[in-house]
């Protein structure tokens, strides 16, 4: 076993990791985070940052704005969670992952502290970011938040914007059961002048983030009442090509987008109006480059990502309501005849709404992420049937694509998703 998959063994083992073990891993205050944050010199406070929080969409805009700001020619550091495939892709400074040595380095030259704070996965992963943003000397780094925003780990950060997406129903166990609740969870990240970018207006969580706003004395932009993208067509480069309107005039014509997913419209009107009220020097090219290149720039995976053809094979990483919603529109405008979804997901997911958005006519295969919290296949193959849903259960994802591809024509699509970690054992 090499010393870098000893230390991530020891990582996972020693410390709570809510993606695996979920309630028992979440920490509601910043005790450990401030502890750590004062052993490490308070590393955040050399380079500037954006803060990005929101149930959905948050990844996607924290690596919209990454390359961005790497076509502008700043060193650039990303923090974002969970991993894919590998702890590392976390943790990027203009697209390159932390070094395996420097997860290795830092375990062990750190292990006293981490002994005595026993902070979780998540709190670690922050300080680790934090010290190597500031080591590798970055201009700004993106921080994406990891759950909810008033108690997350990344909330000690004093940004120069901070961003929301969205708010919907997710982690309703730990950050509240009503859209309200979740909106003034998520305007904890709201400072004192701070601007502050929300991605979609909604009347449930306008007036929570109009009333933190106005408390905190910060300029508060619904990016979604500016920017207008009616239509997006997709090239035969694999890209979508976006005409994006603002206060009904044409703000881009013909405005390149690396990721296919429709639902990235919402996300780009976000990005858009916080690259304009950042106080750095940004051009019209170079905002159109980082939009071209997200991908090539940052390695971000699992939005509507195409992993084979004949048959068409796409996953996709959203897995609460409004992500899955957003997922199968998309797929309702997508050509095939027959639709196989490979779908697994979380014990502690409000799994019959998702289910019930998936479409009836589909041949399903049901699979159990590989973590912990993994639901079974069998109970995920029971819950659906009260849905209509019809499939056989798999042994894994890989087993599950296998005899999906078997059984498909050339003109069908197979579809893979219902969690991240799902996703993750194929892209």
């Amino acid at each position: 076993m090499s010393a870098y998959q000893e230390v991530l063994d020891y990582l996972f083992s020693q410390l709570p990791m809510y993606q695996r073990t979920g309630k028992v891993a979440y920490k509601a205050n910043l005790n450990n985070t401030l502890k750590l944050d004062e052993y490490f010199h308070h590393p955040h406070q050399s380079y500037k940052t954006i803060h990005v929080a929101g149930t959905n969409g948050k990844g996607s805009v924290s690596h919209c704005l990454a390359s961005i700001l790497q076509e502008a020619g700043l060193r650039v550091g990303l923090y974002t969670s969970p991993h894919l495939k590998d702890f590392r892709e976390r943790i990027k400074i203009n697209g390159s992952t932390i070094e395996e040595s420097e997860v290795i380095d830092f375990v062990e030259q750190h292990k006293a502290i981490i002994q005595e704070v026993k902070p979780s996965f998540f709190e670690m992963t922050v300080a680790m970011a934090f010290d190597h943003f500031k080591r590798k000397k970055v201009d700004i780094a993106v921080i994406e938040v990891g759950l909810g925003g008033r108690l997350d780990s990344t909330n000690i950060i004093k940004p120069i914007c901070s961003v929301i997406t969205n708010i919907g129903l997710d982690h309703v166990a730990l950050l509240g059961d009503s859209i309200a609740k979740i909106a003034v969870e998520k305007a904890g990240i709201i400072k004192g002048n701070i601007p502050v970018v929300i991605g979609e207006t909604s009347i449930v969580t306008k007036p929570v983030f109009v009333e933190k706003s106005n408390e905190v004395g910060a300029d508060i932009y619904f990016a979604d009442e500016e920017y207008d993208i009616p239509v997006a067509m997709n090239s035969v480069r694999n890209t979508q090509i976006l005409k994006v309107y603002r206060n009904n005039s044409v703000e881009y014509e013909d405005l390149e987008l690396d990721l296919l997913g429709h639902y990235q419209k919402k996300n780009i009107k976000t990005v858009l109006k916080t690259i304009e009220i950042l106080d750095i020097d940004i051009s019209e090219k170079q905002i159109r480059d980082g939009f071209s290149k997200v991908v090539k720039n940052t390695g971000l995976l699992g939005r509507w990502q195409i992993l084979g053809a004949n048959p068409a094979v796409i996953c996709d990483t959203g897995h609460n309501e409004e992500g899955v919603r957003e997922i199968m529109q998309q797929i309702k405008k997508t050509a095939y005849k027959q639709l196989n979804v490979i779908w697994g997901m979380v014990n502690d997911k409000d799994i019959s709404t998702v289910l019930a958005l998936l479409p009836k006519d589909a041949k399903y295969y049901w699979v159990k992420p590989n973590i912990p919290r993994g639901m079974e296949a069998e109970v995920l193959q029971n819950e659906a049937q009260l849905c209509g849903l019809v499939g056989e259960c798999f042994n894994s994802v890989r087993e599950a694509l296998e005899n999906a591809k078997k059984s498909s024509c050339s003109n069908d699509l197979i579809f893979i998703g219902g969690s991240t970690f799902v996703v993750a054992e194929v892209v």
